[in-house]
């Protein structure tokens, strides 16, 4: 512990276990492009190996040269900008509506930096099952480890779509977009909130803010439904790893990086008690970072699958229970105790700022008053419908195609 080490970053990583591939299998990659240029309902599926890799710009190319169109996993967000007319949503379990049909109807799933987790496949044997599949990715340990694959090619994201562009083959369409069911976030049934302020909330904050982070739960399932990427707008959400308390240190680091960048952090109630001490790192280092705490006195996520699947047998979810409270409560009532924390008190108690927001029409009169406070934190504090959904949803174990959409 006491040794002193080089302060000069290495210009080569040599670790035993870490031996990522150079190059691209040339050979592999034009098998690809044949199925690519025979397919008729080609579609790309783009990982965050995309936006690791810094293949932002090639994505985009390679989509407007073979008009194939994209979907993307919740880390691939962005890979491709979401107002692009190429861009379908998000898919898995808390998907689009659209992006989920796509899989299940495509005859080719060319996938680049994904590793295909159970958050995004569904049921295994009903994933693309009319598809051949192609799958570039940096680790060969990922492919064909949860999803067999046609095609394998163990490459950079950047690197193999660069060589793909240089004879990339328009395939031989019979869909076109408007032929692809509620095309980019909708239709009638993609992203239905049963309530609009946990909605108006998130768009409104998605509006605020170039560096956008969210905790994990419901909350950070409606910022990837709702969040328009552009090359200016930067996503950092910790993906299917569920870690509840990275948010608002992650903003933290997020606004010591960009000093002169909004940055906005969304989180539950539950979540953000994980780390909510940072608030004094935050107000010690004149921080204006946002924190939009949606408080719905649940762990929401959790709540869901008991109410949806386990009979609403609430345990361990609310945040408001007392050893007072009867064990059979199904949900909360006039009886309920009083919430605790006091969120706008504790942000005060920091020397942060704080403020509470309960209808709909002082949303964007929270926001306001946060840019009003360049030099601390701000706590805004939306309460929200203790029963509020995040829908579309795929059940654990069930097909893409079979959404819950509305209960």
């Amino acid at each position: 512990m006491l040794e002193e080490g080089d302060d000069l970053y290495p210009k080569e990583v040599k670790i035993r276990s870490y031996k990522p591939s150079k190059g691209v299998h040339i050979g592999q990659l034009k098998k690809a492009n044949s199925l690519l240029s025979q397919a008729k309902k080609p579609l790309f599926l783009m990982g965050g190996g995309v936006n690791i890799s810094g293949a932002n710009e090639e994505a985009k190319k390679l989509a407007e040269l073979t008009q194939v169109p994209v979907i993307t996993t919740i880390m691939g967000k962005g890979a491709l900008p979401t107002n692009h007319e190429l861009y379908i949503g998000n898919v898995g379990m808390h998907g689009c509506y659209a992006a989920n049909h796509a899989i299940s109807e495509c005859d080719l799933l060319f996938s680049i930096g994904t590793r295909f987790n159970d958050r995004i496949t569904g049921k295994i044997d009903e994933f693309a099952k009319n598809a051949k599949i192609v799958h570039i990715d940096i680790d060969a340990a990922s492919i064909s480890r949860n999803i067999q694959v046609d095609i394998p090619i163990v490459a950079d994201a950047k690197e193999a779509m660069t060589a793909l562009l240089k004879d990339a083959i328009k395939p031989n369409l019979i869909q076109t977009l408007e032929h692809t069911p509620a095309i980019v976030h909708g239709g009638p049934f993609a992203n239905i909130a049963h309530g609009c302020n946990s909605v108006r909330a998130t768009k409104m904050a998605l509006k605020m803010a170039d560096y956008v982070i969210t905790e994990a739960g419901q909350h950070q399932m409606w910022v990837t439904q709702y969040l328009e990427m552009d090359e200016n707008k930067k996503l950092l959400t910790s993906g299917g790893l569920g870690t509840m308390g990275y948010g608002l240190p992650a903003a933290i680091g997020a606004k010591f990086g960009y000093p002169d960048t909004p940055v906005i952090c969304v989180s539950g109630d539950g979540g953000v008690q994980m780390n909510i001490q940072e608030l004094a790192t935050a107000t010690a280092y004149g921080l204006p970072v946002i924190l939009c705490i949606f408080n719905n006195s649940y762990l929401g996520m959790v709540r869901q699958w008991q109410q949806l699947f386990y009979g609403k047998r609430y345990s361990s979810t609310c945040t408001r229970r007392r050893k007072s409270c009867s064990a059979t409560c199904k949900g909360p009532g006039e009886q309920c105790p009083k919430y605790q924390p006091d969120f706008v008190k504790l942000a005060e108690s920091y020397e942060a700022y704080g403020m509470r927001i309960e209808k709909e029409e002082d949303i964007k009169k929270a926001f306001e008053f946060a840019k009003e406070h360049p030099d601390a934190p701000t706590i805004l504090e939306f309460m929200i419908d203790s029963d509020e959904l995040v829908l579309p949803m795929v059940q654990g174990g069930q097909a893409l195609d079979c959404m819950i959409l509305d209960c």
